[in-house]
């Protein structure tokens, strides 16, 4: 690291630490936001996934009881009904699409909230796990 006109070579060797240390220091940066940037992406796929096969399975237990009570003409089936066409409304109306939608996790709670309401009013213990192996609806 030559300065012309410089005049010792502490000042040679400071200036030459201080364009080192600069230089890394950008280099360090650069390749801690592409890693960065990297993890992240590889982490909000996973939470992404986990979201939506915990929504696809209310969707599908939804859509299933519906089908199910839709011919059940008595009082207590037609307020079931109601309740798994709001959970089906709820679901349709979930921002999958947004990540970056304010209210995110402030809906899913609320589609879980109703998803054990209907469960609750079917008699249904409900159970949903997401593990390492798969994820599972259990009755």
């Amino acid at each position: 690291c030559a300065l012309p006109g410089s005049t010792g070579r502490l000042t040679k060797l400071w200036f030459c630490t201080a364009r080192f240390h600069g230089e890394g220091y950008q280099e360090g940066l650069a390749e801690g936001s592409h890693a960065g940037m990297a993890e992240g992406r590889r982490h909000g796929a996973l939470h992404g996934a986990r979201m939506g096969s915990e929504i696809g399975c209310y969707l599908g237990f939804a859509l299933m009881w519906h089908c199910l009570l839709q011919k059940c003409t008595d009082p207590k089936s037609s307020k079931k009904l109601r309740a798994l066409d709001s959970l089906i409304a709820m679901i349709q109306k979930f921002p999958y699409e947004d990540p970056t939608y304010d209210k995110l996790q402030e809906d899913l709670e609320k589609i879980r909230g109703k998803f054990k309401q209907v469960c609750s009013m079917l008699n249904i213990q409900s159970d949903f796990r997401l593990g390492n192996e798969r994820s599972s609806l259990t009755f």
